[in-house]
């Protein structure tokens, strides 16, 4: 049985979702999914498949339920967001919690562990786009800048054509890759018509922090949580590939495969479904230790 609560916090009311009791029926620590932009809503196939353990979902501060915000603020702060999930794990009071972040939720759940660092025994950080991590780390500001100012430029369609171009280019952004012809919406299925709006959490400058966030690898490395940095078979050495396992080398580890893709764990939620029973299957081993 899922239900839905709020945090009242000074600053946002977090909508969360809990995937059975608190505290957890067999003693494990609750397991939190989380990502950034994705709301709860984008684990609700791999939730599915964990009923024997409490997950919690939430829509992270400024997203979907928990949209409105009385910071003034419209940013994503990875640091900001960290502090929320602390909250979250101290008002429901099962502390120490397992975490399973995927793309920018992996970056907020990276700052939850450098910041409190005793609230997370397990973390996979499911390919985490952080790019001061990587040799190419100026072409890649590069890169993300133009589909922003395409996105500023012509709204929705072009901004997300050219970020699914630079999210499917392989390896490091060179000559070859700025060289090319601006992408083509509707090559993408995306609407070429400008809506107007300017407020995309992924497109514009709200999520500039996420992708510049500087990892702490000291405090990384000295937290007792285990930090376990997760990469898709089928991501191959597109952006979030390489800053998985630059993410990964910089902690002093491999990334550890998982199935599919940067979606792999969902089902049809946003129409790109992946391996979502083999994905969670894969993720009981890393939680177990194998």
């Amino acid at each position: 049985m899922v239900t839905t609560h709020v945090l009242e916090t000074p600053e946002v009311d977090l909508a969360y979702d809990l995937h059975g009791p608190v505290p957890a029926a067999d003693g494990r620590p609750l397991l939190f999914m989380i990502g950034q932009p994705m709301e709860a809503n984008g684990f609700t196939t791999l939730a599915s498949y964990f009923p024997d353990r409490t997950v919690v979902t939430y829509d992270p501060r400024g997203l979907g339920r928990s949209s409105t915000r009385r910071d003034g603020v419209t940013t994503a702060v990875p640091a900001v967001q960290a502090q929320d999930l602390h909250a979250l794990i101290e008002a429901l009071g099962a502390g120490p919690v397992e975490v399973f972040a995927s793309s920018g939720g992996a970056v907020t759940a990276l700052a939850l562990v450098t910041a409190y660092p005793d609230d997370v025994t397990t973390l996979v950080a499911h390919e985490p786009p952080i790019i001061t991590v990587l040799p190419d780390a100026e072409a890649t500001m590069r890169a993300r800048d133009a589909f922003m100012a395409a996105y500023q430029a012509k709204g929705q369609g072009a901004g997300m054509a050219a970020f699914l171009a630079m999210t499917m280019w392989q390896g490091q952004f060179t000559d070859e890759y700025f060289a090319q012809p601006p992408a083509d919406p509707a090559a993408f299925g995306m609407p070429v018509e400008d809506d107007g709006k300017r407020d995309d959490p992924l497109l514009s400058e709200r999520s500039l922090a996420v992708t510049e966030y500087v990892v702490d690898a000291a405090a990384l490395r000295a937290a007792p949580t285990r930090v376990v940095i997760a990469v898709g078979e089928e991501t191959g050495d597109t952006f979030t590939g390489r800053t998985a396992r630059s993410t990964a080398e910089l902690l002093g580890q491999e990334a550890t495969v998982f199935p599919s893709h940067h979606g792999g764990f969902m089902g049809g939620e946003f129409g790109y479904a992946g391996q979502p029973e083999a994905f969670a299957a894969r993720l009981r081993e890393v939680l177990d230790g194998n």
